[in-house]
């Protein structure tokens, strides 16, 4: 690292817009040498079917902690002075970052501190505990940790780690794009997800500069378009539940945001759809898990065809660590988006036979019932008749199609839903 980068990296918060090098990336990727793991780059070929793209996927997902944050993390603590290490250090997150710095503290011998929103799932503190951190349960949001962060920073004389709005990190961050291109070969775009923008700056001042006109595009998901809106000189509204937790951020990072613009950087935004597609096409067709952050690239690919179409594209599934309950959920929406799940709703005559013929209707054509709701007192539009939900699993939407002329040819009124 430069010296006036290391410099900079020191303070917080970045007073100036320092310049994130080549020969900064390339140092950081020696310093982290032995503590990241460097990640796989797959080129799935049932991906590539669907998205009608070849995609690179970078398996960021597969680091320690499940996320790409290690790469900054490892980074900024190797630049602790001996001071700093014998004081410790702090950090704000309630996710991939709490974990990234705790894990690389304890690696140092480093104390580490981790104040989390009061919200922050258990199994998150408990994952952050593991790497022997002290973990600050303290407020409402992310911005009221952030600053019961700094204040208690301030008290005991501890160096603030930032997720995303700090040099160091950022170096630590575009080691990512050195491996992708070292592996890749010919490429015509890479995408990256965008939350702070620490990734994306640094992935991409590397690029710049070690493959000049290699295209970078940024990915949001459209509840939270932060850096697109900044980008594009507009007010920042964001907000809503989404999948893609990990890039749901209202202030993106300054030096970021500053790099990105310097760059003429893109940021693409996609539906949340597409992020729960990306997810279900991962899990399937590529046998990854991915969180929502870490499917927002390939979220790209599927609903931009105009752009990536019959390309050769990278991109970073930066991080796995989902809920369980959630891909659940997710993969099962996705089955019903896709046709091969059918929830089909019946008004049919309270009487005997009525649900053998319905089954017998169903298997006939293929279909597998996997759940049944039999409503007579309340839901039924009549005393004398019932409300029957099912919900079906077949191949495809053609045999849904078939399953539900079956039931119709049995004067069976039949709603989808």
């Amino acid at each position: 690292m430069t010296a006036t980068l290391a410099r900079a990296a020191a303070a917080a918060p970045v007073a100036a817009t320092p310049s994130i090098a080549l020969a900064d990336v390339r140092a950081a990727a020696e310093r982290i040498r032995g503590a990241v793991l460097r990640t796989p780059l797959v080129e799935p070929q049932a991906i590539a079917r669907i998205a009608g793209a070849q995609v690179l996927l970078k398996l960021d997902n597969l680091q320690a902690t499940g996320a790409f944050k290690e790469r900054g993390a490892a980074n900024r603590l190797a630049l602790l002075t001996a001071r700093e290490r014998a004081a410790g250090v702090i950090a704000m997150s309630a996710g991939n970052h709490a974990q990234a710095v705790a894990r690389h503290a304890s690696l140092l011998g480093v104390s580490a501190t981790i104040v989390m929103p009061r919200f922050t799932p258990a199994t998150k503190v408990v994952r952050t505990e593991g790497w022997s951190a002290k973990v600050v349960l303290h407020g409402e949001t992310l911005a009221e940790a952030a600053a019961h962060a700094h204040e208690l920073a301030l008290r005991d004389g501890l160096t603030f780690i930032h997720p995303y709005d700090d040099p160091a990190v950022i170096a630590g961050q575009g080691t990512m794009a050195l491996e992708i291109l070292e592996d890749a070969g010919p490429l015509d775009a890479v995408i990256l997800p965008v939350g702070g923008g620490g990734l994306l700056a640094g992935c991409a001042a590397a690029i710049a500069e070690a493959r000049p006109g290699l295209k970078v595009y940024g990915v949001e998901v459209e509840g939270y378009p932060a850096m697109a809106q900044r980008l594009a000189g507009k007010a920042v509204h964001v907000g809503g539940p989404t999948v893609a937790e990990g890039i749901a951020v209202r202030d993106v990072g300054e030096l970021p945001f500053a790099l990105l613009r310097d760059m003429g950087i893109e940021v693409l935004v996609v539906p949340e759809a597409a992020v729960e597609q990306g997810i279900a096409v991962l899990a399937e067709n590529a046998k990854v898990t991915s969180e929502g952050a870490g499917a927002a690239g390939l979220a790209a690919v599927l609903s931009r065809p105009d752009l990536f179409a019959g390309k050769r594209v990278a991109t970073a599934v930066c991080g796995g660590n989902i809920d369980p309950r959630i891909l659940a959920n997710v993969l099962l929406r996705n089955l019903l988006r896709d046709g091969r799940i059918l929830r089909l709703h019946l008004d049919i005559p309270d009487r005997p036979g009525v649900l053998a013929d319905i089954s017998t209707r169903v298997a006939a054509a293929g279909g597998n019932v996997i759940e049944v709701s039999h409503q007579r007192l309340f839901a039924a539009p009549s005393v004398q008749t019932a409300e029957l939900e099912l919900m079906v699993e077949v191949r495809d939407s053609a045999q849904g199609a078939a399953i539900v002329a079956a039931l119709e040819a049995g004067d069976y009124i039949v709603r989808r839903g």
